[in-house]
């Protein structure tokens, strides 16, 4: 969600009785512009919330110049102080998939690996570190997951100009109805890997400038089915 625009959206996902307190509202709205001019962000976006057993994490992202450049992304557990997460590491991604169950709301907190998966417990002690992984850590890991599953961009939002950098584009009014029903309208926002697989017959039939991210069409769901 843009900061400036924050409290309508807000209220527009606010369903089922879900959201934010108008003491959280008020906080956003004040610490994000600073956050914004602190760290001179472009733009910032309220990513959302991760809830913990006794406590939330609420996630931030400060944007450059380029909209597809890795985005700088913070927490908060009050939405007045923000810190920096570092960006995410292949480790932090294969530990946080073996660590279950609920968020404690503590960055500090630490989770034993010789408790959960013994064999990358000793992975890292034989490469000389603890067998243990912070919650921040965790944090990281959990919001590139998610970033890479869900970033979801309607086609056309964005465009990518000749020297490579991405916008968001003036003139993109939303996606026809009929457009708005398939799969191929819309795009990971995140690094492109499948259309370096295509023919070149296939990429024959892309726009360059808005047909530079993974579509949705061939994605394969996950899980177990009914």
């Amino acid at each position: 969600m843009e900061a400036l625009s924050l409290p309508a959206a807000l209220s527009l996902v606010a369903g089922g009785g879900a959201g934010l307190s108008p003491e959280l509202r008020a906080a956003l709205g004040a610490s994000l512009p600073l956050l914004q001019r602190d760290y001179r962000f472009e733009r910032v976006w309220f990513w959302g919330c991760i809830q913990g057993v006794r406590g939330a994490y609420y996630i931030a992202q400060g944007l450059g110049p380029d909209r597809a450049a890795p985005r700088s992304r913070l927490y908060s557990l009050n939405c007045l102080d923000w810190s920096l997460l570092t960006p995410a590491t292949e480790e932090m991604l294969a530990l946080a998939e073996e660590v279950k169950g609920r968020f404690q709301g503590d960055p500090s907190f630490e989770y034993s690996l010789a408790e959960i998966n013994p064999e990358a417990a000793a992975r890292l002690v034989q490469s000389g570190k603890e067998p243990v992984m912070k919650e921040e850590a965790r944090l990281i890991a959990t919001i590139e997951q998610i970033d890479k599953a869900v970033g979801i961009v309607p086609r056309g939002a964005f465009v990518k100009t000749p020297l490579g950098s991405v916008h968001e584009n003036r003139h993109f009014e939303g996606l026809s109805l009929v457009e708005a029903k398939k799969l191929s309208s819309y795009f990971h926002f995140t690094e492109p890997t499948n259309l370096k697989n295509k023919t070149l017959l296939e990429k024959a039939d892309l726009d360059p400038s808005t047909d530079f991210l993974n579509s949705l069409e061939h994605d394969i769901p996950q899980g177990k089915g009914s």
